[in-house]
Parts: C-alpha cells; structure tokens; sequence
C-alpha cells in the first residue's frame, strides 16, 4: 500500500512540471509525452489489477480499463490530424469517463458493505449508455455540442466546442455520482461497516481528488486534462484498499484459527497423560492482539527484524550485542520500539505469543476431528 501511496505525489508533481513549468515548444511536446504515459502507465495498472486482484472482480476490472480507455482518447486527441479524428478520439476519451464513476460507485459500495438492489447495476448501465451516446453524438447532432471545430493550440490538437442544450446532463451525472460516494462513505462510517477509519478515510481521498480536479477544470483555463492523473491516483487508492482489506481478512482468518486451536488444545483434567510441551505456554491470547503481533512485525526496521530473529532463534543478550555490535542501552532502545510494536511488554511474552501462532499454524485440527 506504501508503495502505491508514494506514487501518487510523484505522478502529481510530474504532471505539473510538464504541464506548466516549460516553454511553450517544450510544453506541447511534454502534454503528448504524459498522455502518452499516463495510457502506459493506466495499461500497466490493468494488467497489475489482473494480477494482484486474483478474484473476479467485475467493478475493478471495468474500472482500471475505463482509466485506460480514458487516456487512450486522451492521446489520441492530443496528436489528431483533422476534426474527424479528434472527434472520434474525444468519443473514446467520453467511453471510458461514463463508465469510470459507474465502477468506482459500485467498489465502494462492496467495499463500505453497504446493500444495494440486485437491478441498481443494470439500471446505472443503462443510464451511462444514455450520456455516452449524447456526449458522442458531436459531429452528428448539435445537442452535446451547439458547433465544434479542430484547432492546434502550442502543438497539441484539440476541439473549440461551443456548448449544447445537453450539456449540462454529463455535468449532473458526474455531480450524482460524487455525492452519492461521499453519501455512502460518510454512512459507512457512522454505521461502522466499513472495516476501518484509516479505509474511509482512503476511501474519501479517492473520490475527493477528482472532485477537486473537476471543479479545477471547471473554473481555471488549463491545457492540460488533470483527470487523466487524478484517475490513476484513484486507481492506486481503490486498489490499495483492497489489498488492505484483504491482509486484513487473512489476518482475521488466521486469529479465528488460533481460537479454534485454542478450544481444542485447552487443559483437561481427565488428561493426565498429555505432554505438557505440546500445549503452548500461553493458556489463551486475545485474537486482538494475535491480530496487533502480527501485522506489528511487518512494521519492524530491518535492525529490529534482526533482533526479533535472533529472539525467536532463542539468542542471549550478550549474543545478540555480538551479533549486531551494539551496545546493551541501544538494545534497550530497540526492545522498547520492538515490543510497543508487537503489543507486548517483555521477551518472555513475544517468546509465548510467537509460539501461540507457530503452534496454530502446524497443529490445526483437521475437519474430520472437528466433527463430532
């Protein structure tokens, strides 16, 4: 999820860069690189989608090739020789927007758990057809588009529109869109349904950088289509929440499977004749902080990895001040950052909670003992 986040400014910051900060036979030159790069980038994002989201996700899926087909028009429009095909690349670039706030809705709403009709899909389909075949009707029907023109502005190609009566209905339906996922997120987060603050608030973040970027657009003259970044930004936050939710999901599985182990390794009296060694030291642990130890370890420095390795390894102090030549104060300081993270007070504990979720892992009963 970090890495994803970190891609973000940087993309942002470049955009600008290109976008306003060259002289103008630089400038144009660069707006066709970043299309350029932003339908790579969006090509490469579709294929990731494939790969890191190995379940059948419909909305996901429909979503990352929006982006795509977004900045697809995008570059086409931005290298057009004639108004024929700025036209038809100004369709691509609509093709790809109408459906783009259909698929985030509809990953918001999985992903916030919030019930919806089994026809809502069907009928939100139907509706972005509708605005597709009036924002592609220019060049056909003078109803998106009053008259419409092929100009070259600083070297990139671009279409001089004067607006028609319904214009204002793609207007409306991105407006629909955004405060029906500000509605649900809010909703979500007072009903407590979405798993986390820290998902809404992600969440929140994706659709609120293409409101900002939109109304941007609306009320600055700019050259260049920031949506065609604000989508990949949104693209990392959705994706970067589900991959959230599903470490979370396998966290959670994991802590329900050493309650179980729990129940079936908890002491009986009749029992005499088991070995104690078998059974680990902690008696019961709480699935919170199983949950809390397990994803602390992934927050370790690479100096803190090392130490709690050497602990499991059953490693003494003064071996552990060889090991990293160290001072025994600095492996105080560690210990202290170490445990905090981990949720544990002392060695011994991390010891008894690592054995707890080691012994869960190799000695969960199989389905035919659970059944009785």
């Amino acid at each position: 999820m970090k890495k994803y986040l970190a891609i973000v400014p940087l993309v942002g910051v470049l955009s600008i860069w290109l976008s306003g900060c060259a002289a103008t036979g630089e400038k144009s030159a660069n707006l066709t690189i970043i299309y350029g790069a932003a339908a790579i980038i969006s090509l490469l994002l579709l294929v990731g989608c494939f790969l890191l989201v190995r379940e059948k996700k419909t909305w996901f899926r429909l979503l990352f090739s929006s982006v795509l087909i977004v900045n697809i028009g995008y570059t086409c429009l931005a290298v057009s020789s004639c108004l024929e095909i700025a036209l038809m690349a100004n369709r691509i670039s609509y093709l790809g927007s109408v459906f783009l706030p259909l698929s985030m809705l509809m990953i918001i709403l999985n992903v916030t758990n919030t019930p919806y009709k089994r026809r809502l899909p069907g009928v939100l389909f139907g509706i972005a057809v509708i605005i597709f075949m009036i924002a592609a009707s220019p060049g056909i029907l003078p109803i998106y588009y009053k008259d419409v023109s092929f100009a070259v502005v600083n070297g990139v190609s671009t279409l001089v529109k004067t607006y028609g009566p319904l214009h204002p209905l793609y207007l409306v339906y991105l407006v629909g869109y955004f405060a029906s996922m500000v509605t649900i997120i809010i909703c979500a987060s007072v009903k407590k349904t979405v798993q986390s603050t820290a998902h809404a608030a992600i969440l929140a973040g994706a659709v609120f950088v293409n409101i900002g970027v939109w109304l941007i657009e609306q009320f600055v003259s700019v050259d260049f289509e920031m949506l065609s970044i604000s989508y990949i930004i949104s693209e990392l936050f959705l994706l970067g929440v589900h991959l959230m939710m599903k470490e979370l999901q396998r966290l959670r599985a994991f802590v329900k499977q050493v309650e179980t182990v729990q129940q079936y390794t908890a002491p009986d009296s009749s029992a005499t004749d088991v070995p104690l060694e078998t059974a680990p030291a902690v008696e019961s642990v709480d699935p919170a902080k199983i949950e809390s130890f397990i994803m602390g370890i992934d927050t370790l420095t690479p100096t803190e990895h090392i130490i709690f390795d050497a602990y499991i390894e059953r490693l003494t102090t003064k071996e552990v001040l060889i090991k990293l030549n160290i001072k025994e104060n600095t492996l105080k300081f560690h210990n202290r950052n170490i445990y905090s993270k981990l949720g544990v007070s002392s060695r011994k504990e991390l010891l008894e909670m690592h054995k707890q979720i080691q012994f869960a892992k190799t000695k969960m009963p199989s389905k035919e003992n659970t059944t009785v």
